[in-house]
């Protein structure tokens, strides 16, 4: 067993040997150490090769590639190879396949083709870890284990008569009884009480809308039964390879929305995540910083392990443009700067066959010959020379809070509206602070807010009464709270709050919503200041400062805006989607209000970001704008390795990371 690359910020990605001939990999190696490369993840779809047939494993090509990247000093994040099972499996035990909504069955043929509640597959899955970590755990390049690979992304929900019988367990154990089942489901509506638990099913297709709470508990019962899979596997290889950390790579990605990260962080030995930018968002980089926030949250403020991102483009969007020259090294070095300790790519060669064939590498179709190799060697170099951040934590006295269960609640059925998403308000506030160099948590409303200056609550749809009080407590030690409309509306099973809305939060604003208005898409209401959209209240302050109220509309004179002393804090709460410049305007009086100070006071277009370990920091100037660009900064650059005297000149997409002091 090795370490994990800590002289260093661990650099690499995927690697899968098995698509290439054996006299391929001498080349991969020598190419890894012409890159800098001092990581690889190994196996990851691996397991018709591990094991042909049930019960039969060949380990040969396995032991040559690992014994060929330990003795290059290259650590192994070793995957249990469980992402996708063999054809041998799904034609032998065919019961294993999910099933959609309406009842399709999803066929082998890529991947993720099994049900997560199948203890068929479960068998033959630690049957597999069991063989691989007894077989590697002295191995001098394994450094990592690696469960299974992006859990959820193409297999869940499943709906089929395996998960039926998997729910109605996970529901016995939830809630005892079925009277307190009937009571969380409200199913004195519609006829839908329950008498025997044997007559509950999945949210299949039905003539209408699904039972709400149904619909939310069958999303927590997916992701409490895929971080079952993870638990199991991590069991086995703490039993026979202890000592050896464990993770699995989460999804960080706005469109991903299926289980709740927030209860699989405190199971890995390191968090870390796969990043893929979305080109269909309108604020793709933005984008990739929150998401990188959301990460370090869920590590709990200590750095992370970027596992998976593109050098250049993708292959599974309508279409794949490529990353210009210098995007590879800013976006690695954007998540490095929000708290990643580790820069990992899908994959290190390039397919030529296979469904991902398009998708870029660190090495391309064009070979080491290329401007985007070169770009990737220049990665290696500065991954080495950023080794001293490692370790250290991203400085932030805002926090934002956000909830994975709430989401789900949310985007429920027959909701207030559909033009109201869940993540929308989080992510432009997150984009409007970093525009004024303000670093930002994002982390779970259970989280401990006491360090925090401003603690922003976006449409938090969804609340506990120990979270809301928690949030209430913030204020009243002194901390600026900024609740958004579309928060505290509803408990833990999705029933509303009676007696006026924002529910949770009414006395803590004093505010009182009578009646919610939400707007058509593309209408807009005038404000006092500004406009508003999306979203807007027939509402009465009972206890706040109107500082912005509707100018126009049915809710002409109510308040849109208002903020109140509670303790030595404020509680503020917005009640429409602002236009980005008057939200711009109201983020930045919380921030004043709180005498929260920028990273750096940057031009327009650059990103500053500070890491700290104890009395050192690293500031992270990233120039995302297409000018060159100064800033006032003393330190010395770790990316050009240069010392730097009151200014820094960045270049159109360029990086630094000043050492400073």
């Amino acid at each position: 067993m090795r370490n994990w690359p800590d002289d260093v910020l661990a650099y690499g990605g995927d690697y899968n040997p098995e698509q290439w001939p054996r006299e391929v990999w001498e080349e991969d190696i020598a190419l890894m150490k012409q890159a800098g490369v001092s990581f690889v993840s190994l196996g990851i779809f691996s397991w018709s090769w591990l094991e042909p047939t049930k019960g039969e494993y060949d380990f040969a090509w396995l032991d040559e590639i690992m014994g060929m990247l330990a003795e290059a000093g290259i650590a192994v994040d070793l995957a249990t190879a469980t992402a996708s099972p063999p054809p041998w499996l799904t034609t032998a035990y065919p019961e294993i396949l999910p099933v959609t909504i309406d009842g399709t069955t999803l066929y082998p043929g890529s991947r993720q083709s099994w049900c997560p509640s199948s203890p068929i597959f479960r068998d033959a899955a630690r049957a597999l870890v069991t063989q691989l970590a007894q077989r590697y755990h002295q191995h001098p390049a394994l450094a990592m284990w690696h469960v299974s690979n992006e859990y959820a992304c193409h297999n869940l929900p499943c709906y089929c008569d395996t998960c039926a019988a998997a729910f109605r367990v996970w529901l016995e154990r939830r809630y005892g009884s079925l009277d307190r089942l009937n009571h969380a489901w409200g199913t004195a509506f519609w006829s839908q009480r329950y008498t025997d638990f044997e007559q509950i099913l999945p949210p299949r297709t039905t003539p209408t809308f699904h039972n709400p709470t149904q619909v939310l508990d069958f999303k927590r019962f997916g992701s409490d039964t895929l971080l079952q899979h993870f638990i199991g596997e991590k069991e086995i290889l703490a039993d026979l390879s202890p000592g050896v950390p464990v993770t699995t790579n989460f999804m960080s990605m706005t469109g991903f929305r299926h289980l709740d990260y927030h209860q699989w962080a405190p199971h890995q030995d390191i968090v870390s995540t796969d990043h893929y930018l979305v080109n269909t968002l309108g604020h793709p980089g933005p984008e990739l910083a929150f998401q990188g926030d959301v990460t370090r949250g869920l590590a709990g403020g200590a750095p992370w392990l970027l596992m998976e991102h593109s050098t250049s483009a993708v292959n599974w969007q309508p279409v794949n443009p490529a990353k210009a020259l210098g995007q590879t090294i800013r976006d690695s070095l954007t998540h490095v700067a929000h708290g990643a300790d580790t820069i990992g790519f899908f994959q290190w060669r390039q397919s030529r066959a296979g469904a991902e064939k398009w998708h870029s590498a660190l090495v391309p179709h064009a070979g080491a010959d290329s401007a985007r190799f070169r770009e990737v060697a220049r990665l290696g170099e500065i991954a080495a020379a950023l080794g001293e951040v490692k370790g250290s934590r991203v400085e932030a006295s805002v926090a934002i809070l956000y909830d994975f269960q709430a989401q789900w609640a949310w985007s429920g059925p027959a909701m207030p509206s559909a033009d109201v998403d869940y993540p929308e308000i989080a992510q432009l506030t997150h984009r409007l602070l970093r525009e004024r160099g303000i670093t930002c948590d994002v982390i779970h409303p259970s989280a401990e807010l006491s360090a925090y200056a401003v603690v922003i609550v976006p449409t938090l749809y969804l609340v506990t009464d120990d979270d809301a009080a928690s949030i209430r407590a913030a204020a009243e030690r002194g901390a600026q709270v900024l609740v958004t409309y579309v928060s505290g509306l509803v408990d833990e099973n999705d029933h509303v709050r009676l007696g006026g809305y924002p529910g949770a939060f009414t006395d803590f604003l004093g505010v009182r919503v009578e009646e919610f208005n939400p707007l058509l898409p593309g209408d807009s209401l005038a404000l006092s200041r500004g406009t508003g959209a999306r979203w807007s209240e027939f509402a009465t302050a009972t206890d706040a400062e109107v500082l912005i109220s509707y100018a126009g509309g049915p809710v002409a004179g109510s308040p849109a805006l208002t903020c109140r002393r509670v303790g030595s804090g404020a509680a503020w709460y917005a009640g429409t989607r602002f236009d980005d410049d008057t939200w711009r305007s109201v983020l930045g009086e919380v921030i004043d209000a709180a005498g929260v100070e920028p990273a750096a006071y940057v031009p327009a277009g650059v990103e500053a970001v500070r890491r700290r370990s104890g009395e050192r920091s690293w500031l992270f100037l990233l120039n995302h704008g297409a000018g060159e660009v100064r800033v006032a900064v003393d330190g010395y650059d770790l990316v050009s390795a240069a010392s730097v005297d009151s200014e820094i000149v960045l270049p159109p997409g360029g990086c630094a990371a000043i050492r400073e002091g």
